[in-house]
């Protein structure tokens, strides 16, 4: 297991491959299709801005197998930053096979060495029951916060 992928920080040549992972992983979880140009505009800006977070992609052989996004949450009560675990997707030909499970140990790793950081968080859409057994098992707990949100049109 130890070779089967390695993961890596993602550059813009990923960009094609994350937007169509993010507009896949929509649709699958909320029956929801994002406009391609929106998609792929959004996946690129933060590509260009890593004071926004950054993606990690998880990469078997030639292939990108799966990826995640992390953003970056301030958090006064603690001094110091929550990281933001959004936007996972690991491809049906890699699932099951523990890429997510590498992605979240780097993630874990990364934010353990850099300092700094408090906490990793992630969302989860309330009926996608496999991805919340997923992070259980990986140690994350279930808050007792609800997410509200306002959302303005472009």
């Amino acid at each position: 297991m130890k070779d089967y992928c390695t993961i890596r920080m993602a550059v813009p040549d990923d960009g094609v491959c994350l937007a169509e992972f993010n507009r896949v992983m929509a649709h699958e979880t909320e029956n929801r299709e994002l406009p391609e140009a929106v998609i792929r505009a959004g996946v690129s800006h933060l590509l260009e801005h890593p004071e926004y977070g950054f993606y990690l992609v998880a990469v078997v052989g030639e292939r990108i197998a799966g990826c995640l996004l992390v953003t970056y949450e301030w958090s006064d009560w603690r001094d110091g930053l929550f990281w933001w675990i959004q936007s996972v997707y690991v491809h049906p030909d890699f699932r099951r096979q523990g890429i997510y499970r590498r992605l979240h140990a780097f993630v874990r790793e990364q934010a353990q060495q850099r300092g700094g950081v408090c906490g990793i968080r992630l969302y989860v859409e309330k009926d996608n029951q496999a991805a919340q057994n997923a992070y259980t098992t990986l140690g994350m707990l279930k808050t007792p916060y609800l997410i509200f949100e306002e959302i303005f049109n472009r």
